[in-house]
């Protein structure tokens, strides 16, 4: 029986990690994308989830504790990049050639989603981990009112930093003290031909958006897994990072610290 158990379990993992059970990803004329929807009747809240480089959409589904709370989830896949050893990835820096505009990519996820997989448009968590937290970033930059709000990981804005974005945002920025690979300061690539941008400069430009009356965060909090910081004076949307004490990962409990936050959002 626990044999069949584990069976049953796999297979209903493996069913998620195509278009709400059924075979393949769904597809939009721009791209795919893998949903796996929570038990009931929708419309569901959703969180879309960015993969990073050489992810794939489908790891997405996988999230159960998402799903276990309400919620769908989506995995947009990304696309190779012409020349690139790290397999799929994003378009979003604005001085680089793009093979797809992923802004256009998300609206035609969300409508297909909405119509197709009763998705509440209204309920949209756009989140992403490290290159995929860069174009979460870039997205809530160039259009707020993409989705509700925006919970990037591990990935910010890329140096020319943006000098102004399109309006405020509700936004929860999420990274690790010990990050290398993304670090806080941010660091050259290819021979610094790119380069990360500084995260607290991010932050800053955020803060400026959203008309906040102090450069330091208003509130604080520290538990066992995030030291966060808050900024309440702001004029409009909802600011916050949280810190955690590792590297360059999801760390355990952004989930329901995310989806906290997420649910506090005045209407």
């Amino acid at each position: 029986m626990r044999w069949l158990a584990l069976v049953a379990a796999l297979w209903t993992a493996a069913a998620q990690a195509d278009c709400a059970g059924q075979d393949g990803p769904c597809n939009v004329p721009l791209g795919d994308y893998h949903i796996a929807l929570p038990d009931g009747d929708g419309p569901h809240p959703v969180v879309i989830f960015l993969h990073g480089a050489g992810g794939k959409g489908e790891s997405a589904t996988k999230m159960r504790g998402i799903i276990a709370r309400g919620y769908a989830v989506i995995g947009p896949q990304g696309l190779k990049r012409e020349g690139s050893r790290f397999g799929s990835s994003w378009f979003f820096h604005p001085d680089r050639p793009k093979q797809r505009d992923e802004h256009a990519f998300m609206l035609e996820i969300i409508e297909d989603a909405a119509t197709n997989h009763q998705i509440d448009r209204d309920r949209v968590l756009l989140a992403g981990f490290s290159i995929g937290g860069s174009t979460t970033s870039y997205l809530a930059c160039e259009d707020p009112d993409l989705a509700r709000a925006y919970a990037p990981v591990a990935g910010g804005f890329w140096r020319p930093h943006p000098t102004e974005c399109t309006g405020p945002v509700n936004l929860l920025h999420t990274h690790g003290w010990r990050d290398k690979t993304v670090p806080l300061e941010g660091r050259p690539l290819g021979g610094g031909r790119i380069y990360q941008g500084d995260i607290w400069h991010t932050m800053l430009l955020w803060r400026t958006e959203n008309e906040c009356a102090g450069m330091r965060a208003d509130t604080f909090e520290i538990s066992d897994q995030f030291w966060r910081r808050k900024w309440d004076s702001c004029t409009e949307g909802s600011l916050e990072f949280a810190l955690h004490p590792g590297a360059h990962g999801i760390p355990r409990g952004w989930s329901d610290m995310a989806l906290d936050w997420f649910e506090s959002l005045p209407d």
